[in-house]
């Protein structure tokens, strides 16, 4: 992760995603009290959001198994994003034109969609190496960083569930990667280390929704990770086949939306709503891995996402209130 943003005091990774106000200026926050968007909580409509993004998940999962069996990850996700921006155009005409993309925050928006690119690199990645099964159960420890990360940068306090589930996820990787058999699989690693980068991530994109609309927060991730992608895209560039280009297509609307879906789900309810929502991305990846592709995961990778899944559950335990004081 960048050091501009990891050395940041004010991260927003409290648990839960929700931003701490430190009332200064910060890498999230440009002005001490950032104007709030209004949105009513509803998490219905929260959980209709995250059903399109659970949806289009699964798809680009598949989606990215088979187009790099020809392309690099860079030009995947070049001409994903190119290829976001035409799918876009129409709805931002919808919304009122490109004026509704102004932003006051574009540092936020660029550090944000820097880490999530890299992230997403890392996914990639490891989709060629390691079943896909065990890529989203990897992925799943994110919600565990984001707890990490807020007690380290912004002095939260932490409590017993949220040991607990910082152990039980480390304990989940190592029961998955299994260290001691000297066969780690680089894989795995990348993985972990693209988990770590959503986590980051997932708590800039909260932040972002308080004034950002889901609309502007998905273009200026277009733009950043089309721009942070234009070189590398050049000099890895192949033609693909036509079989590829129709994938390459799905991963476009699948990678547009799927964003779109998310910062949609963000503005209804809180993260410690929305996240285990997503828990479900588990078991149906490892199904379409298993009908597809005949991946079987092993009893080790199954016991090791029960203990992150379980941890992240254990992370969304309220802190015990202070009782009132007697008068």
């Amino acid at each position: 992760m960048p050091p501009s943003i990891a050395a940041s005091a004010d991260l927003a990774v409290a648990n839960g995603g929700n931003v701490a106000d430190t009332g200064r200026p910060s890498l999230i926050h440009p002005f001490p009290h950032p104007p709030q968007m209004s949105t009513t909580p509803s998490k219905m409509m929260a959980a209709l959001w995250m059903a399109g993004w659970l949806s289009l998940m699964l798809i680009m999962a598949v989606a990215g198994r088979e187009t790099t069996r020809e392309l690099n990850v860079f030009q995947i996700m070049e001409m994903r994003s190119l290829a976001g921006f035409v799918l876009l155009s129409p709805i931002i005409y919808r919304a009122g034109g490109w004026k509704v993309l102004k932003t006051s925050r574009l540092p936020q928006h660029v550090g944000r969609n820097l880490v999530h690119y890299v992230a997403q690199l890392g996914w990639f990645f490891a989709l060629t190496l390691i079943p896909i099964g065990q890529v989203v159960a990897i992925e799943f420890t994110m919600p565990i960083w984001t707890a990490v990360l807020a007690a380290s940068f912004l002095s939260e306090r932490m409590t017993p569930w949220k040991i607990a589930a910082i152990v039980l996820g480390l304990v989940g990787v190592i029961v998955i990667v299994r260290p001691s058999t000297g066969e780690i699989n680089p894989g795995q690693l990348i993985a972990l280390g693209a988990a770590m980068g959503f986590g980051v991530a997932m708590a800039l994109v909260k932040s972002l929704t308080r004034t950002e609309s889901a609309l502007s927060i998905l273009f200026w991730m277009l733009v950043v990770q089309s721009v942070a992608g234009f070189i590398p895209t050049l000099l890895v560039w192949t033609w693909p086949s036509l079989y590829v280009w129709a994938w390459v297509g799905v991963i476009a609307v699948c990678g547009t939306f799927s964003h779109y879906c998310l910062a949609s789900a963000m503005r209804y309810a809180d993260a410690t709503i929305v996240v285990p929502m997503d828990f479900l991305r588990v078991p149906l990846t490892a199904t379409a891995g298993w009908l597809l592709y005949s991946e079987r995961l092993d009893a080790w990778t199954v016991l090791g996402a029960a203990l992150i899944l379980f941890g992240n559950l254990l992370n969304l335990k309220p802190a015990s209130s202070v009782p009132a004081r007697a008068r």
